[in-house]
């Protein structure tokens, strides 16, 4: 059984910006299947529907934040509907909507209701989560507990497996874990010595500037790969996916590395896959 891929295309965010239907373009003929949004830079559904219709990429899913999908959930997950996305995934939890937290009740009624708004769209809502769900609330992942607060109709995962490996679990594991929850996977690769996580890792929440530079190694001892540059085992993960029936896999690089341009990492991490996606 091999997967489809996506890519997360805040990983060419900046040349998606600048030519949006030529990155698209670029993205298919690497050999991705389909792509996952973080943003439509202005333009309307329609336009992304027909840009993806024409280069064959299936729109599989959207990251938006839950503020912003809460300020008009009607508007903006119809949108992503009529581009045709099947999933719309929360990528984060800002700290005081998480579990324990003062705004953790109103958010789990939040996505309650995305959930019955999205079920009439044919959609499902996923949760993508970083490390710092991996702190524990009453001896619980604070993950796990906002799995077990809501129930697999309200919430699937969107489990990335980076962040569960800097969040000190086995990827793999964590996903099989969530068999039948699990139908998106994002697949990261990373190296990390042992000063451990740096701060700052979290630019697709926005809490830096976002700029897409490349990274040094030796600052922070902390950098993004191309999957399977880094040392996440990655075959293992897709056994993982196939016990969990996972349905779609995505590669996303938050920063490019190793001297390469955001599409040439993109353009490894896929050409590596295509190698072991059997």
């Amino acid at each position: 059984m091999s997967f489809p891929v996506a890519v997360q295309l805040y990983s060419v965010r900046d040349n998606m910006a600048e030519d949006f239907e030529g990155t698209i373009k670029k993205v298919k003929e690497m050999g991705y299947d389909g792509v996952e949004f973080a943003g439509l830079f202005d333009k309307s559904p329609a336009e992304v529907k027909r840009i993806c219709e024409d280069n064959g990429l299936v729109p599989v899913s959207a990251h938006v934040s839950y503020d912003v999908i809460a300020a008009d959930p009607e508007k903006v997950i119809g949108d992503y509907a009529k581009i045709g996305c099947k999933y719309i995934a929360i990528p984060y939890a800002v700290e005081e909507r998480r579990p324990g937290a003062k705004l953790f009740d109103e958010t789990v009624e939040g996505i309650r209701n995305f959930a019955k708004i999205a079920k009439k769209h044919g959609m499902t809502v996923l949760y993508h989560n970083h490390d710092f769900e991996f702190e524990k609330v009453d001896g619980v992942y604070s993950l796990d507990l906002l799995y077990s607060t809501l129930t697999p109709d309200e919430l699937q995962t969107e489990l990335d497996t980076c962040w569960v490996n800097v969040g000190g679990e086995d990827p793999s594991e964590y996903v099989v874990k969530y068999s039948g929850r699990a139908p998106v996977v994002h697949l990261k690769d990373f190296v990390m010595n042992g000063k451990g996580a740096p701060e700052k890792l979290y630019d697709l929440i926005g809490i830096d500037d976002g700029a897409q530079e490349e990274e040094d190694d030796d600052d922070d001892g902390f950098a993004y790969r191309p999957v399977g540059y880094g040392c996440q085992d990655v075959p293992s993960i897709l056994e993982a996916c196939k016990k969990a029936g996972t349905s779609w896999v995505v590669v996303e690089q938050d920063q490019p590395s190793m001297n390469k341009t955001p599409l040439e990492s993109i353009k490894m991490s896929i050409d590596y896959i295509k190698t072991i996606n059997k």
